[in-house]
C-alpha cells in the first residue's frame, strides 16, 4: 500500500487523527495532517482516507 497525503488539499478536520491516531496527526501550527507512520494501523489507514472530506489523503495499489 502507498499512501499520498496532500497537505495543501488538506482542511484540518482531523478525521485522519480521530480514525488512526497511530499514523496521523494534526500539526499544531495550522491544523494540517501530519503523517506519523504508515505501517501503524492499515485498515485505519484505509478508512482515514475514505473519510477524509477533502480528499487529501489518497491510497495508490
Amino acid at each position: 500500500m502507498e499512501l499520498r497525503v496532500d497537505r495543501e488539499r488538506c482542511i484540518g478536520a482531523g478525521m485522519c487523527a480521530l480514525t488512526a491516531p497511530t499514523a496521523f496527526d494534526q500539526d499544531d501550527a495550522d491544523g494540517r495532517v501530519l503523517l506519523l507512520d504508515t505501517a501503524a494501523d492499515p485498515e485505519g489507514i484505509r478508512e482515514a482516507a475514505r473519510l477524509c472530506p477533502s480528499g487529501a489523503l489518497t491510497i495508490v495499489n
